[in-house]
């Protein structure tokens, strides 16, 4: 069966110039590839290519400027490093992603915590010195003192003034909505530009705008976990999202891990236990205006295991899509919102 799902209330997509030229560019940040299509008047010059990948790139390159945790001169990098008590000026796209990341770890009373930096370096899975060594399990009295230490409740952050309290030794990681952000921020360059219909991909985040020449939406496919002994897919669930004015983000649990004793540990750690998740979730896939919200909401969802993210999908009008395992294999479960979208 193919699921289809279109944005409820998608404006109704620009008028297209008589003829067009697709552009298709790549790059990388971030540690990942990304990938932009979109359509350019005919009577446009080829050089204009480089342009648009110039502009594109520094795009990328501002948010990892401000954002990375693993340039070690990044706004973010300098925060982690600052003094107790130090109070940091950021720049507005810095201000906006902690301003939203606060507020969704606390909707989420610590589900999603944008101040897990340290507990992501312990675990192996983050840009400490010793990253070159394998992942592995730390011990209990290592989980629980880094619990300790400051978190996601001691962030103080003065929108008007952009300023952040560094309450001291509070490390943050952003790698859960910054990518989101990124594709944020190309689709703003390409809009201010006046592109009548894109298509923007960062390392497996998308988001898209307007119709193509066939009068046709940017059609993307909902990511489902590769057929394994572990994860046994359903061959009969097959979602297509159209996106207009829509972003689409997904979150696994398959994706990164590291085996110890007979056991699998997700790259995904639960900030409020210490531990890596540990549910039926494997997939969440969310869609939303911003791709910023849609990669934090996904990393929560995660977090929050099956039904709690359901509910909180439901309860925000939020379109998600959560795949779980079960004895029978893998199970689909779609929120309100996103079977509202469905057209079958």
């Amino acid at each position: 069966m193919r699921l289809v799902f279109i944005p409820l209330d998608a404006p109704e997509p620009p008028a297209l110039p008589a003829q067009l030229r697709l552009l298709q560019l790549s790059g990388s940040s971030m540690g990942c590839s990304w990938q932009v299509q979109f359509y350019l008047p005919a009577c446009q010059p080829q050089q204009q290519a480089a342009f648009w990948q110039n502009g594109i790139q520094q795009e990328l390159d501002l948010v990892v400027q401000q954002m990375s945790h693993w340039e070690a001169g990044s706004d973010l990098s300098r925060f982690n490093q600052a003094a107790a008590g130090s109070v940091c000026t950021l720049a507005p796209e810095f201000c906006t992603v902690m301003d939203y990341a606060i507020y969704l770890a606390r909707q989420t009373e610590g589900a999603y915590d944008p101040a897990a930096g340290k507990l992501v370096n312990l675990w192996g899975f983050g840009p400490a010195e010793n990253r070159h060594q394998p992942a592995r399990r730390p011990s209990e009295a290592d989980i629980a003192g880094v619990l300790a230490q400051p978190g996601w409740r001691d962030l103080q952050l003065n929108r008007l003034q952009r300023e952040l309290l560094q309450p001291g030794g509070l490390s943050l990681d952003l790698s859960s909505i910054a990518k989101g952000f990124a594709v944020d921020q190309v689709a703003g360059f390409l809009e201010r530009h006046a592109i009548p219909s894109y298509l923007v991909e960062v390392g497996g985040e998308l988001r898209g705008y307007g119709i193509k020449p066939d009068q046709m939406p940017w059609w993307v496919r909902i990511e489902t976990p590769p057929a394994s002994a572990a994860y046994p897919t359903q061959t009969n669930w097959d979602g297509l999202v159209a996106l207009h004015g829509l972003a689409i983000a997904t979150s696994g649990s398959y994706r990164q891990f590291f085996e110890q004793d007979g056991r699998q540990y997700s790259h995904t750690l639960d900030p409020r236990s210490g531990y890596p998740v540990d549910n039926s979730l494997v997939s969440v896939t969310v869609l939303h205006k911003e791709c910023m919200i849609a990669d934090a909401l996904a990393t929560a969802f995660t977090v929050m295991g099956e039904q709690a993210a359901l509910d909180y999908a439901n309860s925000h009008q939020i379109a998600c899509c959560l795949m779980s395992q079960s004895a029978s294999g893998l199970q689909v479960q779609l929120s309100r919102t996103m079977q509202a979208m469905l057209d079958t």
